[in-house]
């Protein structure tokens, strides 16, 4: 695994901590807050709108295309 991918796994357990589904923009302003790496950034910057599940999140931010 990508270091980039270990950092958004990292980030995708801090986030979910206690929650079931978070929306994207959910997902970009933790990011943004947790001063992640531009790369980790881009893609999650990248999500389509929506709610996401942990396991749908890691999922989708895996099969990015950026």
């Amino acid at each position: 695994m990508s270091d980039d991918l270990q950092i958004l796994d990292d980030y995708l357990d801090e986030a979910y901590s206690g929650q079931e589904r978070l929306s994207s923009a959910d997902l970009q302003r933790g990011a943004v807050a947790g001063n992640l790496p531009a790369a980790a950034l881009t893609r999650i910057d990248a999500l389509p709108e929506g709610e996401y599940a942990q396991d749908e999140a890691a999922e989708a931010l895996r099969n990015l295309d950026v």
